[in-house]
């Protein structure tokens, strides 16, 4: 299909969908790899989106990236799902392929390649501390189990829905996963070489983080996923301790690199001037 000239179509639903960044990191990497193609941001309404993804197959799209809040509904309109969709409970890429609509979760990918290179020297036999129980706790705890983590232990400040979300994925994972209380979460950070702020507390906007730190070890792992601001609260006060720190703009730029293979049939790279690009640096 073509659209204002260009070879390869893709696109990215969401609802609302102007505040996503997926259609400029694609640009950024068809401009650097010479595509011939183009990724087109649709707000879709929750009562279409049935429509919307059947029109994928309709006419011609590559397949979309599946933002919020559809990343969950779109599962039974799809013809198969990686088994990450399955462990997760969510997916963000459709790929239009041999006439079917395939659905994989990125996110978990995204999630293992930034702390790989964030901290390539970690130990991953040590045990996580991961602090929320929503979706994007779900691929962070399945991102740290395929690296080999024995032990996740999950705190949120609703308590039973920790205890729900390690009931829910043990059975899917090698990891060992327990729920702790959110008042003990400053006791439980002091035993992990990981700690994984998955909820949106910090980010701009939003209330603070507050998590007593004090007991963190210098060769702790901390990550937020947060991005804006990059250097969260919960970043900084790792780094005072010596820790490693991982920021959450990798996540979001490594979550692309499948979606892109699997359309234009390119693996790109994450870069740091497509760093800057999103950050708006110049």
């Amino acid at each position: 299909m073509t659209l204002s000239g260009a070879g390869t179509v893709a696109a990215v639903i969401g609802w609302p969908i102007a505040h996503s960044k997926s259609p400029q990191l694609h640009q950024y990497w068809i401009d650097r790899y010479n595509v011939d193609g183009v990724v087109v941001p649709f707000a879709v309404a929750p009562d279409h989106l049935d429509v919307a993804v059947a029109a994928l197959a309709a006419m011609g799209l590559a397949g979309c990236s599946v933002t919020l809040p559809h990343k969950q509904a779109c599962i039974p309109l799809l013809d198969e799902v990686s088994p990450l969709v399955t462990t997760v409970g969510a997916c963000n890429l459709i790929v239009h392929k041999d006439g079917k609509l395939y659905g994989d979760n990125t996110d978990v990918f995204g999630f293992a390649e930034n702390l790989k290179l964030g901290a390539p020297d970690a130990n991953w036999q040590r045990p996580a501390l991961v602090l929320g129980a929503g979706g994007a706790a779900r691929a962070v705890i399945a991102g740290l189990s395929e690296l080999g983590v024995p032990e996740i232990l999950i705190a949120n400040r609703t308590h039973s829905r920790a205890e729900a979300l390690a009931s829910d994925m043990a059975a899917r994972l090698t990891s060992k996963l327990s729920a702790v209380p959110w008042q003990d979460a400053a006791t439980a950070v002091g035993q992990c070489g990981f700690l994984i702020n998955t909820t949106s507390l910090g980010m701009t906007g939003q209330p603070p983080l507050e998590i007593d730190v004090t007991g963190l070890s210098p060769d702790c792992v901390v990550n937020d996923i947060v991005y804006t601001p990059l250097e969260t609260d919960l970043l900084r006060h790792a780094a005072a301790k010596g820790c490693t720190t991982v920021d959450g703009l990798g996540m979001l730029l490594h979550q692309g690199r499948p979606a892109f293979h699997g359309w234009f049939g390119v693996d790109p790279q994450v870069d740091e001037a497509q760093r800057n690009l999103v950050l708006g640096i110049k």
